[in-house]
């Protein structure tokens, strides 16, 4: 399996590709702020196609380049029904106040093809199949996608701003729910295996088990917690 991905824009937000190998067709995971032409230096290097986008949840950082990706293959994207509205209404997420002076010049909207998931999906893509999982607590609509376990690749869970190395998502944005963050956690990420891997929306990969170990909030929900304030680490 191919999986490659590099920061983008003023918040570091990771975009990923993934296929089954190199010259083959690929999914984009989170184009975000500012990686439209990320997108395509890394379609370029590994000979890939994509045939979809999909979305980890609607904050700007993770979609401000759905538009121009989608546009420019003629690919559809997909996101939770809890956040479509972000895509054309930014503000939403972030609150009027910082949505505004983010915005700035950046066209919002939904491509021409946008479909919407639910829990439990599995989407065939790209000769993978991603298993998508509501985990709000971030933002109403925010989801997971995992890719299972196969021969000696160990399962991969693309966490966006649920779980980060050391860290969780922000709850304090408007739709954010700590004691919904915590739940999230405790349903979607302590079943992993420990050897998943976590591709998370910002800062370095991870694994279930290192993040079981040491990640406080992981342990705070294992003991089901949700009281305490998640805190805000990286991005929006």
């Amino acid at each position: 399996m191919l999986i490659a991905g590099f920061p983008a824009g003023a918040w570091g937000t990771n975009c990923y590709v993934v296929a089954p190998a190199a010259g083959e067709e690929c999914v984009i995971v989170d184009p975000g702020h500012l990686a439209a032409q990320g997108v395509e230096d890394m379609l370029a290097k590994h000979r890939l196609k994509p045939v979809a986008v999909i979305l980890s949840h609607g904050h700007l950082d993770h979609v401000a380049s759905v538009i121009p990706v989608c546009g420019a293959h003629g690919v559809p994207a997909w996101i939770h029904p809890g956040d479509r509205d972000m895509l054309t209404d930014p503000a939403k997420g972030l609150g009027r106040a910082v949505g505004q002076q983010l915005l700035g010049d950046l066209t919002v909207g939904e491509p021409d093809d946008l479909r919407e998931l639910t829990d439990g999906a599995r989407l065939s893509l790209a000769g993978l199949e991603f298993e998508v999982s509501h985990a709000p607590g971030h933002t109403k609509g925010s989801v997971t996608y995992r890719l299972p376990e196969a021969a000696d690749i160990p399962s991969v869970l693309f966490s966006g701003d649920l779980l980060f190395a050391g860290s969780v998502g922000r709850t304090d944005l408007p739709g954010g729910s700590t004691a919904e963050l915590y739940e999230s956690l405790a349903r979607v990420c302590l079943p992993l295996d420990d050897s998943t891997v976590v591709l998370s929306g910002h800062g370095p990969q991870t694994t279930i088990g290192r993040e079981r170990a040491a990640n406080p909030y992981l342990a705070e929900a294992a003991r089901g917690a949700g009281a305490a304030d998640a805190a805000p680490r990286r991005g929006l």
